[in-house]
């Protein structure tokens, strides 16, 4: 069963997962004011199912993130309340009552980092590419990258990550636990993990 919604996602259904592939009219996969609120209610509506979900953009872009030309144009308080709808958006997904897998394939930068972090396992594909490119344009993440980042790869080395918004590649994103898999379909090995180890009811 395949659904569209708003330009910002599709739905798919199978019998073992929900799938919410990201889209934009121009394939980079932007999280957009829109896109963040549309994405909070799609995801909070799911857990209804309480179905496992997996997050996945297309073959070059996971998602680039939050629209800079959109946030250059806010004002201090529009910021902060952009800040909240990303914390909410991620704290839906990381509260998620089944599992939640991304699948990455290409970019996967800044906010779209943030996301992916937020799900409860990561799996990419060779051309995976990751990043929180902010710092380079005096930026820094208020979507909780910066608490579950260090987390999970440790303080010092999500502090290049950060700091010198280093950029690095599925091979070692995997060397330092960013990611649990590098597999040529990441959708196909979600789903594949989730036919092996079925969520408990």
């Amino acid at each position: 069963m395949h659904f569209a919604t708003d330009n910002f996602f599709e739905i798919d259904s199978t019998d073992h997962a929900n799938i919410l592939r990201l889209t934009s009219p121009d394939n980079t996969n932007r999280l957009t004011r829109s896109c963040v609120l549309a994405l909070t209610e799609k995801i909070r509506s799911l857990s209804d199912q309480a179905k496992p979900l997996i997050v996945t953009g297309n073959r070059h872009f996971f998602s680039v993130g939050a629209d800079l030309n959109e946030i250059a144009r806010l004002t201090g308080p529009e910021a902060y309340e952009f800040s909240q709808m990303g914390q909410a958006l991620m704290t839906a997904v990381a509260s998620f009552p089944a599992p939640v897998i991304a699948a990455i394939e290409g970019h996967c930068m800044g906010g779209g980092l943030d996301l992916a972090l937020a799900c409860h396992h990561r799996i990419a594909a060779p051309n995976a590419v990751f990043g929180h490119r902010g710092a380079a344009l005096g930026l820094v993440t208020g979507w909780g990258g910066t608490q579950r980042l260090p987390r999970l790869i440790g303080k010092g080395r999500a502090l290049e990550l950060f700091v010198a918004a280093e950029k690095v590649t599925a091979h070692c994103a995997l060397s330092m636990s960013l990611v649990s898999g590098i597999v040529p379909d990441p959708l196909a090995g979600a789903l594949d993990r989730l036919c092996a180890n079925p969520p408990s009811s």
